[in-house]
C-alpha cells in the first residue's frame, strides 16, 4: 500500500542519509575502490532478488546511488524503507 507523505517523512527520519525526491527515496554511497562498490551492489542484488523488490542502481566508479520506489504502487511503500534499512546494514558490514 502506498504511504502518505506523513508516513514517508516519519520513516525517512529513521534512516540516516536517505532523501526524498519525487516518488522515491535515494542515498549515495562512496567506497575506497570500484571493486568495493561492485561488491556492495552484488550484495544488494542478492537481497533484492530474495524479496522480489529491486532498486534502481547507478554506479559511477567508487560512488553508488540507490533509488527506491514501488513501481506497482506508483510511490513509496513499507517495502522501500525495509530494503533501505537492509542496504544500510550491508554497508555497515563492509
Amino acid at each position: 500500500m502506498k504511504l502518505s507523505i506523513a508516513a514517508i517523512n516519519d520513516m525517512l527520519d529513521k534512516l540516516e542519509g536517505w532523501n526524498l525526491e519525487g516518488s522515491e527515496i535515494y542515498k549515495m554511497f562512496e567506497f575506497p575502490s570500484f571493486a568495493d562498490a561492485i561488491l556492495f551492489v552484488s550484495q544488494i542484488a542478492e537481497r533484492a532478488e530474495a524479496s522480489d523488490h529491486h532498486p534502481d542502481i547507478d554506479i559511477r566508479y567508487r560512488k553508488v546511488k540507490i533509488s527506491l520506489s514501488t513501481h506497482s504502487e506508483n510511490g513509496l511503500t513499507k517495502k522501500d524503507f525495509m530494503l533501505a534499512g537492509e542496504i544500510d546494514r550491508i554497508k555497515g558490514q563492509m
